[in-house]
């Protein structure tokens, strides 16, 4: 199975909706609107993964280089542990790389292990807790990811300045 990446296009957004409601309970996922909103906004990133003509995943952010923010990613739950995730994870951030971001914050439920997981085996660090950040009842980690400058993301190992 070929997983293709590929930017948001208008036509996607019942099937990113419907899959936001699969993967967040009721009051963490996003209502139409709100969803909508975030793909809408000039300063959204928006990578969405198919395989076999269906989405798989999609990663949201929003920017303001040198700082981005992940709204969400959201994996459907036949590609979670499949390696979807990473995929849409890093295309995004050589996209964000690429727009001069040299960080990115996110939130995540500090219930949600498997999410704090994916978080940290990528490079996130948690920097705050959030009391109350869900629902006005879970609490969530805010993470951050330092990314490299441009031009040592490029380099090749041993190359010199």
């Amino acid at each position: 199975m070929a997983l293709s990446l590929r930017s948001y296009e208008p036509h996607d957004f019942a099937a990113l909706y419907k899959l936001d409601q699969s993967c967040f309970p009721p009051g963490i996922s996003y209502s139409k609107t709100t969803l909508r909103y975030f793909l809408t906004i000039s300063s959204a990133d928006c990578v969405v993964a198919v395989e076999e003509n269906h989405i798989a995943g999609f990663i949201l952010s929003e920017e303001n280089p040198p700082l981005a923010h992940i709204i969400t990613l959201d994996v459907a739950e036949k590609g979670r542990r499949h390696g979807v995730g990473t995929a849409l994870l890093q295309k995004l951030e050589s996209n964000l790389a690429a727009r001069g971001v040299r960080s990115i914050l996110l939130e995540t439920a500090t219930d949600n292990e498997a999410a704090v997981a994916f978080w940290q085996r990528h490079g996130y660090r948690s920097e705050a807790l959030l009391k109350r950040y869900y629902l006005g009842r879970i609490d969530a980690y805010e993470m951050r990811k330092i990314l490299p400058a441009a031009r040592e993301a490029g380099r090749h190992p041993g190359e010199k300045n």
